[in-house]
């Protein structure tokens, strides 16, 4: 039987990574968090999270400022150890997050708020799956 798949959820609020968590944990992901606020302040490094967690997929929340934002999330894609993994995006703006993503590749959904559990877990069970998506939208 195959490992069960690393999820890794990047957001700065604690009780959406809780609540996170325990979805995907009962959707039989191994889930590991990371505040999003630390890591952007240097008080974590993303680099070592992800050695030593190997998350396959990322849950990443895109915030306001949405573009500063993106540029954040560009430069912690553009890490070697990030190359081929996945990345499922939370935000607020749907809208202004597929704008921003274009056509970008490592991006495999973008899910809106009010957050929708299901559409989450669905969304992280085809980046981990390796299916690609017709086409970046809101869910």
């Amino acid at each position: 039987m195959p490992a069960p798949t690393t999820v890794a959820i990047l957001n700065s609020n604690d009780d959406v990574l809780e609540m996170l968590r325990f979805a995907l944990e009962n959707a039989g992901f191994v889930v590991v968090t990371a505040h999003l606020d630390a890591i952007r302040r240097g008080e974590s490094s993303f680099a070592d999270f992800v050695e030593e967690h190997d998350p396959q997929v990322t849950v990443y929340d895109l915030v306001p400022p949405y573009d500063r934002s993106w540029r954040f999330l560009e430069h912690l894609r553009a890490a070697p150890i990030m190359r081929g993994r996945r990345f499922v995006i939370t935000s607020t703006n749907a809208a202004k997050a597929v704008e921003l993503s274009g056509s970008a590749e490592h991006v495999y959904e973008i899910v809106g708020k009010p957050y929708d559990i299901n559409a989450i877990v669905k969304a992280v069970q085809g980046a981990a799956g390796g299916d690609l998506p017709k086409d970046l939208r809101k869910v």
